[in-house]
C-alpha cells in the first residue's frame, strides 16, 4: 500500500494515547460519577434494561442520559468533519480533540454527587465524538473507546496468521492486543488516580490530549491515509 506524507491521525502512537484515555475515562465515570460507563453503551443499555424490568423507571432513564448524549457526539464529530475537513492549517481531528480537552478540564473542577449527570453527559459526548472521528490505525479499522471489536479483529487476524503463515496478518493481531492493552492500562490508571486524586484525576487524560493534539502537527508516512483523505 502506497505511503505519502500525513498527518498522523492514523498513528499507533495516536492510537494508544486515544485508548488509554478510553480506559481511563470508563474507569473514572464509573468509580466517581455514579456509576455509568462513559464509553461502554452497551453495558448501560443492559442496565437501563435491567433496572426497566426490576420496576426501576428512574434508575433506566439515568441511563438513557449518557446513551443519548454519545449519539450527539457522533452528529457533532460529523459536523466538525463536514466544516473543516479542508481547513488549511488544522486538521479536523485536532478540533476534536481540543473539545475533548477543554471538557474534560470542565469536568475536573465540577464537584462530584449532584452534578454528576451533567459530567457524564460531557464525557459520553466527548467519547462518541473521539470513536466516530479516530477509526484507523495504520489502515485497519480499531475503536478506542471500547475493546470488543478489538478483541475480535485481533483473534481473526492471528488465526489468519496461524493458517497462512502471513506476517502482515501476526503484525496487525499483535497491533491489536497492544491497543487492548493500552485499554486496559488506562482503565488501572483511571482506578488508581480517582483514588488518589478523586475527580481532578480526570486532568491526566487532559495531559494525554494535549499531547495528542500537538503530534497531530507532525507528518509522518501513514498507510493508508490517502484513501481517508478523500473521504475528509
Amino acid at each position: 500500500m502506497k505511503k505519502i506524507k500525513g498527518q498522523m491521525s492514523e498513528s499507533f502512537l495516536l492510537g494508544s494515547m486515544l485508548a488509554i484515555v478510553g480506559g481511563f475515562l470508563d474507569a473514572y465515570t464509573y468509580l466517581l460519577r455514579g456509576g455509568v460507563f462513559a464509553n461502554a453503551q452497551t453495558g448501560n443499555m443492559v442496565l437501563l434494561g435491567v433496572s426497566a424490568v426490576e420496576g426501576h423507571f428512574l434508575k433506566a432513564l439515568y441511563y438513557l442520559i449518557p446513551i443519548g448524549a454519545f449519539a450527539l457526539g457522533v452528529v457533532a464529530a460529523e459536523a466538525v468533519r463536514y466544516r473543516f475537513r479542508n481547513h488549511p492549517r488544522i486538521h479536523w481531528r485536532q478540533i476534536v480533540v481540543a473539545a475533548e480537552f477543554f471538557l474534560l478540564l470542565g469536568a475536573a473542577f465540577v464537584p462530584q454527587g449532584d452534578f454528576d449527570v451533567a459530567v457524564n453527559i460531557a464525557v459520553s459526548f466527548m467519547c462518541a465524538m473521539q470513536v466516530e472521528s479516530f477509526r484507523k490505525v495504520n489502515g485497519n479499522a480499531f475503536a478506542s473507546t471500547m475493546c470488543t471489536g478489538n478483541l475480535r479483529s485481533a483473534t481473526e487476524r492471528l488465526w489468519r496468521y496461524h493458517l497462512t503463515g502471513d506476517q502482515s496478518e501476526r503484525d496487525r493481531g499483535v497491533q491489536y492486543l497492544l491497543i487492548i492493552l493500552f485499554f486496559i492500562v488506562g482503565a488501572a490508571a483511571g482506578s488508581w488516580l480517582s483514588g488518589l486524586w478523586g475527580v481532578k484525576a480526570v486532568l491526566f487524560c487532559c495531559v494525554l490530549l494535549a499531547v495528542a493534539f500537538g503530534v497531530m502537527f507532525v507528518k509522518e508516512d501513514v498507510p493508508g491515509i490517502e484513501e481517508e483523505r478523500k473521504k475528509g
